[in-house]
């Protein structure tokens, strides 16, 4: 890094003393890399500048550097890029100004950034196609795409390489600029029957260390006969426009010509310029080579352009040239007023010749449109001043009083000095006040506040309101929420509270069952200077919601296992069973619980007490009671809505444990029988309802077939007289034939052991109604036998 000190020393009637420095760095510098000793460079002292609150100011260089008053040192604020800061522009410096009060100090700073190879050469396209004739000659020359490199210098782009170099070479050709045009040039005549496409690699490569490098692919399709290339009448072509020429605007045209005659003559005009904006504001037109302003140019931006442009014939055969357009400035912008630093409140003591606001004018325009004059309105104790070349001081000029005038609005007004001359104003507003005596106070000394458990988060639970008898920032409060903890966790994960509007938000959602109230404190602080501040206690209470169903402690409900309480049958009324034990861990009506019997085996016997879950019996036990008793509780609680459990209770009414262990034994084995027996009893009346439809239809044909028969030989007229076998004219059973009745009788689906059972006849001829093919073959074997032996009786045994 350089350094340039020039330090001069003025004495006005403001007292104010100038100077300037300047430094170069590069660019690129890491945050907080130092920039110069400004303090010694300016012969300063680190405590003035302390006293005189020194800062640096810009309209567009603060954001990238700063000064650091306790070393008297400028440092690298942000990172500089030289090249998005000034692109093309040569030197690239950042101005600004360094401002120190009581006495006003104004010292000029320049910075001058120096570009470091951090940009590495690059096409706009990764590849670019030409179509070659087979014809072309030796020598002809083919405009290659440039590469663009946005450092400047050595570290810009120096040097292209091409491969493989069998049938073109390269050829560079510097421009006025300092620029180069690249060409292919063909060493070597092509053979379109040999090699159809070829494929080359253009290579461009900066001058810096380490060097960097770009490349771009080269696809050449050989095509036959055309071997004149377009040439321009001129290499560089010249035009001007003013900033505020319309769109349209023709700036110039260029011109080539083609020596062939056809579509190879055909000339196409087009902008090869890649990185930069040429083609959002200048167009060309590809047949008649006029270029035209199809955008926005500002003077103030950018003062001249390069155009560079491609002549094609339809071969493939390209010529380039350059167009370089002036543009002319006009008085087209106002003087652009910024406050450098103002004071929005004055105190009413303040004494003559305070300094309340420095402005800094800026107008871009050149020569007589950019002087500015500038005057602010009459008849109020302030005076406009000039403490340097665009630098304004607004300062007092009389003693203020705020009794009188608790505000002033100054207009400030700048003019140009162009034709017409363009201007432009500021109103200040500035307040006279007090100083910040008085402290926010709360409107109640604590305050208690109710939320019900389950809430959602971010609900708003109450509001605290804090009054400030100051004026204006003084008034201002905001609402903090004081670091505190709760059960060992932040009190912010609990609660948040509104810096505006002091609204009390939960943070999460309560559960009573946890936590059941908790304390924290609020803040309220103004915005005077020093702020003044007051703190309130608040309480969360957690109100309790029935979110918890009852709990069955005793009797354990097990899931393989049976558990019974005995009674003897010798229990009077009023004998305690059991008792069934529940909890909720609700509070208050919540967890006030209530027992009902829902279901019981005999309701008479036993019943539940309402509030203390006792299982009585509420008449004397008797002999015919069942030894098994099955009791199903309900527990409730008296939340709104209610939760219940259920519980089921196994009474065992015996005088021996071996009679009761023999009972639920049964009881455990018929579990599942039972069960299903749902099931087996519909499926039995499913089949028994199909064999009486089947049989009813069978008998149904069989009497009508007879009766057909019966009334065919009675129609006849031969005396033919049916034979029928004595008392045996019915074999179905339908007749007067004596039956014998077999029965099964079973009392009960647990008693078929003592089955009772009639006697039986002493024929082994039996009918049996069976629906399977195996008893339909029986009976037909009986009435065969019934035939053969007419004595013998007949026995029926009905299945149920």
């Amino acid at each position: 890094m350089t350094r340039q000190v020039l330090l001069f020393i003025s004495f006005f009637s403001l007292n104010l003393v100038f100077g300037h420095v300047s430094y170069t760095v590069p660019e690129e510098m890491a945050k907080g890399s130092l920039v110069g000793d400004i303090a010694q460079d300016l012969g300063l002292n680190i405590k003035r500048l302390k006293s005189g609150k020194a800062r640096v100011y810009s309209v567009d260089s603060t954001e990238y550097i700063e000064l650091n008053n306790e070393r008297g040192a400028l440092l690298i604020k942000e990172r500089i890029d030289r090249e998005s800061l000034c692109g093309e522009t040569m030197p690239c410096a950042l101005h600004f100004q360094i401002i120190m009060e009581n006495p006003m100090e104004f010292y000029s700073v320049t910075v001058e950034i120096t570009d470091i190879n951090d940009n590495p050469p690059s096409f706009e396209k990764s590849e670019t196609e030409f179509q070659i004739s087979e014809s072309a000659v030796v020598g002809a020359k083919f405009d290659l795409e440039r590469a663009m490199d946005l450092d400047v210098g050595i570290n810009g782009l120096q040097s292209y390489l091409l491969k493989p170099t069998d049938n073109f070479v390269l050829k560079l050709h510097n421009q006025a600029d300092g620029t180069k045009n690249v060409e292919m040039v063909l060493q070597k005549a092509l053979d379109r029957e040999k090699h159809g496409f070829l494929s080359l690699v253009l290579t461009a490569i900066d001058g810096g260390e380490p060097q960097m490098s770009g490349t771009m692919q080269i696809l050449i399709t050989v095509l036959d006969a055309n071997d004149n290339a377009p040439v321009f009448t001129q290499p560089i072509y010249k035009g001007t426009v003013t900033e505020n020429a319309p769109k349209g605007t023709v700036v110039t045209t260029v011109s080539a010509s083609d020596a062939d005659h056809g579509s190879n003559g055909k000339i196409s005009y087009s902008i090869t310029n890649t990185l930069d904006d040429i083609r959002h504001i200048f167009e060309v037109n590809k047949d008649n080579g006029e270029v035209r302003l199809i955008g926005h140019i500002d003077y103030e931006r950018k003062g001249n352009f390069q155009i560079n442009l491609r002549a094609r014939d339809d071969g493939g055969l390209t010529d380039s040239c350059k167009v370089i357009v002036e543009v002319l400035d006009i008085n087209d912008n106002v003087p652009t007023i910024n406050i450098m630093s103002k004071s929005a409140i004055v105190t009413e003591d303040a004494t003559h010749n305070t300094v309340v606001t420095m402005i800094n004018i800026q107008d871009p325009d050149s020569g007589e449109n950019g002087k500015v004059n500038c005057f602010i309105n009459e008849n109020i104790p302030f005076l406009l001043k000039s403490t340097s070349n665009k630098i304004y001081s607004l300062v007092t000029d009389s003693d203020l009083d705020r009794e009188r005038a608790s505000e002033y609005i100054i207009t400030v007004t700048c003019s140009d000095e162009g034709v017409p001359s363009l201007s432009s104003s500021v109103t200040l507003t500035l307040q006279i006040s007090d100083v910040n005596d008085n402290a926010p106070v709360f409107e109640k000394s604590s305050y208690e506040a109710y939320i019900v458990e389950n809430n959602t988060p971010g609900l708003s639970i109450f509001t605290v309101k804090a009054r400030d008898a100051d004026w204006n920032q003084n008034a201002r409060i905001s609402y903090i929420l004081e670091d505190s903890s709760v059960n060992g966790v932040p009190v912010s994960s609990y609660v948040s509270v509104s810096a505006d509007s002091g609204v009390i938000h939960a943070v999460r959602s309560f559960d009573y069952e946890q936590i059941k109230d908790f304390h924290f404190r609020v803040k309220v602080q103004d915005g005077g200077s020093p702020p003044l501040s007051s703190n309130v206690s608040v309480k969360i209470l957690i109100q309790d919601q029935n979110d918890n169903a009852p709990q069955v402690l005793y009797p354990v409900q097990t899931g393989g296992s049976l558990v019974a309480e005995m009674v003897p049958r010798s229990a009077e009324v009023g004998y305690l069973v059991t008792k069934v034990v529940a909890v909720d861990v609700d509070s208050g009506q919540n967890a006030w619980l209530s027992y009902k019997l829902q279901k019981a085996t005999d309701r008479a016997l036993f019943e539940v007490g309402l509030q203390n879950g006792e299982i009585r019996t509420i008449r004397q036990v008797t002999d015919k009671d069942a030894v098994k008793q099955r009791l199903t509780v309900v527990v409730e609680d008296n939340g709104q809505p209610s939760r219940s459990a259920t519980v089921i209770v196994n009474v065992a009414v015996a005088d021996s444990f071996p009679e009761v262990l023999s009972e639920f034994t049964d009881f455990i084995q018929d579990k599942e029988y039972n069960d299903n027996l749902t099931f087996y009893l519909v499926l039995a009346l499913a089949v028994v309802s199909f064999l009486f439809i089947t049989c009813l239809v069978v008998i149904i044909s069989v009497k009508i077939y007879r009766w057909r028969q019966s009334r065919i030989m009675y129609q006849s007229n031969l005396p033919v007289i049916p034979y029928y076998p004595p008392r045996y004219s019915d074999t179905l059973g339908t007749g007067t034939l004596p039956h014998v009745y077999n029965y099964e009788v079973c009392r009960t689906t647990d008693s078929r052991k003592s089955d009772y059972k009639f006697g039986r006849a002493g024929s082994q001829n039996v009918l049996i109604m069976d629906p399977s093919s195996t008893g339909t073959m029986q009976r037909i074997q009986n009435e065969k036998s019934i035939l053969d032996e007419p004595d013998s009786p007949t026995e029926v045994r009905k299945m149920p």
